[in-house]
């Protein structure tokens, strides 16, 4: 048992170190929108970019994440998946995915005990800016931003929990 803790805080550490290089393969992981070339930088795939700038564009002039969700399908575009319906949670993803600005946020989550966790500056965050062509504006993702949260829903009750190490 403490052999695959051990192991377990070695295969983290190791990642974390990959993370201060500009060269991450983290960094370099290629999202919807976006190829990865041989020599492992990205670039925009041009088939899938115009659907990135639609489905911002849709959202930001109102569209819910279902009507967006629908347009696809009706245009018979792939998921990113390569299924004919998208669903809420993918396209929630996309737009909530600094990469399209060209920049990466590298340890945005991390796990414990199997479970992955979003990383609330428990620790560090590293920002590479210009990593890349961006398919949208930085202007246009906060926009999305903004309005993700005007219209979230307030959670009926919340739920905390303390996990003591």
């Amino acid at each position: 048992m403490i052999n695959s803790i051990n192991k377990s805080q070695q295969i983290k550490e190791g990642l974390r170190k990959s993370f201060n290089d500009i060269n991450s393969k983290v960094a370099n992981r290629p999202c919807y929108g976006y190829i990865q070339l041989p020599n492992g930088d990205l670039k925009i795939n041009p088939e899938e970019d115009e659907i990135v700038k639609f489905i911002f564009a849709s959202y930001s002039k109102g569209s819910s994440l279902g009507k967006i969700a629908k347009a696809l399908e009706t245009k018979n575009i792939l998921s990113p998946t390569g299924k004919a319906k998208w669903n809420k949670e993918a396209l929630n993803k996309l737009i909530s995915n600094e990469k399209y600005t060209g920049q990466v946020i590298l340890q945005k989550t991390h796990t414990f005990c199997g479970i992955q966790f979003e990383n609330e500056d428990e620790l560090r965050k590293l920002l590479i800016t210009n990593h890349h062509a961006p398919i949208i504006s930085m202007d246009e993702f906060e926009q999305v931003q903004t309005l993700k949260l005007e219209r979230a829903k307030p959670p009926k009750e919340e739920i905390s929990m303390k996990i003591t190490y």
